[in-house]
């Protein structure tokens, strides 16, 4: 890891760690290392919101001009494909999920399955590892803006 994370509270320094732990696991495709890193982000507290909040400035990010539905589409199919070579319980619905969440487009009480806490700590990671594959981007600026978005919000609410 390449940015120190020390001026985080120490829940919030927890799921700066395992995120970055999960996604190089990912990027490595090490089983192993990501399912401990993975259950770690399960068990942290507000980690969805801190992963989704990584997907949308990815998504921003690789994508300046806006998404469209294909747009979607193709990170969907791209991240599934990719996974599933590794990870045979890549679920595409989980994944859906979070790229609709990031976006603000998904109501879970709409959903009559939605998907639970450790569901989004298992597929986040692929989605962020290809995400960053995909733009060339590293995670830690997205990671610190992701903390940043996240206490802005807290402070105006």
């Amino acid at each position: 890891m390449t940015m120190t994370w020390r001026h985080l509270p120490a829940p919030a320094r927890e799921i700066a760690v395992a995120t970055v732990d999960a996604v190089r696991a990912a990027q490595d495709r090490d089983v192993e290392a990501y399912d401990v890193a993975a259950g770690r982000l399960a068990a942290a507290e507000r980690s969805g919101l801190v992963l989704g909040a990584v997907v949308r400035s990815l998504l921003e990010f690789g994508h300046p001009d806006g998404l469209a539905g294909d747009d979607i589409r193709q990170v969907l199919e791209r991240c599934v494909r990719g996974a599933a070579g590794w990870r045979a319980d890549v679920d595409p619905h989980v994944v859906l999920v979070l790229l609709a969440g990031a976006l603000g487009l998904y109501d879970p009480d709409a959903d009559e399955a939605p998907p639970g806490p450790d569901a989004y700590a298992r597929h986040a990671p692929l989605l962020v590892a290809d995400l960053l594959a995909a733009t060339g981007a590293p995670l830690e600026p997205h990671l610190a803006a992701a903390f940043a978005e996240i206490r802005r919000t807290e402070l105006h609410d």
